[in-house]
């Protein structure tokens, strides 16, 4: 995979979590509302996890969501963070670095080994998996999820790539 795939997909992805906060911030239906904080907090943990495995720290995780629910702001400036960080990581890498194999441990003890670019595919692919979640509990309660498109966001980011 190349290093512009991946920044495209991290750039959506911010995109795509801030598009989703800003429809969170309309709910006023609490138990969904709650039921979406912890599924967004879920995505946060694991993120977080990853990142502490590609630069080889220690997450200090035991399980992939937290006891507490953070509230709706603190956890959205949290992912702008984390967000952030991810788009500079991969921009700072090289096709070399992509495929440097990751030993670390998962947060039941078993330890794992994944390539920097399996890890960053699977904070991805998660991310939009749980975001499609969360789309279903707002169509549950009559309200429109944003579309979590990579060609919507490209068309956004990128209008003179959308032709007539």
């Amino acid at each position: 995979m190349s290093i512009s795939l991946l920044q495209s997909l991290f750039g959506q992805k911010a995109w795509a979590n801030t598009e989703l906060f800003d429809v969170l911030a309309t709910v006023t239906a609490e138990a969904e509302r709650h039921t979406a904080i912890r599924t967004l907090n879920h995505i946060y943990v694991v993120d977080r996890i990853f990142r502490a495995h590609l630069l080889g720290e220690s997450h200090g995780y035991d399980a992939t969501n937290t006891p507490a629910t953070p509230t709706l702001a603190e956890l959205r400036a949290a992912v702008q963070e984390t967000d952030a960080w991810y788009r500079q990581y991969v921009q700072s890498l090289s096709q070399a670095a992509l495929a440097e194999t990751v030993v670390f441990r998962f947060t039941d003890g078993d330890g794992g080994t994944m390539s920097r670019e399996e890890m960053l595919m699977h904070v991805i692919t998660h991310g939009a998996y749980h975001r499609g979640n969360v789309g279903q509990v707002l169509k549950n309660i009559a309200v429109a999820p944003p579309r979590d498109l990579l060609t919507k966001y490209l068309h956004v980011t990128q209008p003179q790539r959308r032709v007539s």
